[in-house]
């Protein structure tokens, strides 16, 4: 069974001349109660590969692609093509349309470690230890617009997988929400 197909019809008049179709209800959101969002369902952390979709890591995972969408609902991620980590060639193009050609390099912001609190990152992708500072606040170092843009992909590309043994648990609770 398709996503899509999981959601309750509606009637809609989508050119506005009383030609109406019979539509999935694609408004309709399911929030994650919180005994998922809050992990009691057990997770895996997985990091998606240069390129990898969501469709390949539930094939992987899964062993079905069009289980696609529990690696998306489970992320949280509602905007696939910006909330997803990009490809090297996506990256590459949309540095430049957001910063225009030859300022991808410029500089973003500038940075210090925290004083007090935790003071190193808890992996390689951790830097909530680190403080946005002014340009003249003594051992700033700064960050270039393509370093701060990657560590946002980095963000995206660790990801958590559902337990498999939970799957069966997770749609039945999903077509049980969207039919409410």
């Amino acid at each position: 069974m398709s996503y899509f197909s999981r959601f309750p019809k509606m009637v809609y008049d989508v050119k506005n001349d009383d030609n109406y179709k019979i539509l999935p209800d694609i408004l309709r959101r399911v929030k994650q109660r919180n005994v998922i969002a809050s992990g009691q369902f057990i997770f895996d952390t997985y990091d998606v590969v240069d390129g990898e979709k969501p469709e390949d890591i539930a094939y992987k995972w899964f062993g079905d692609a069009k289980l696609h969408w529990v690696i998306l609902m489970t992320n949280n991620v509602t905007d696939r093509y910006h909330g997803w980590p990009m490809n090297d060639v996506q990256f590459a193009e949309f540095l430049t349309d957001k910063y225009g050609a030859g300022s991808e390099d410029a500089i973003h912001h500038y940075e210090i470690t925290k004083s007090s609190g935790r003071t190193t990152g808890q992996g390689p992708n951790d830097y909530s230890h680190l403080v946005e500072v002014n340009s003249d606040t003594d051992n700033a170092s700064s960050i270039s617009n393509r370093e701060y843009e990657e560590r946002e992909q980095d963000k995206k590309r660790s990801i958590r997988l559902l337990d498999r043994k939970y799957l069966g648990d997770f749609i039945d609770e999903f077509n049980n929400l969207i039919a409410e």
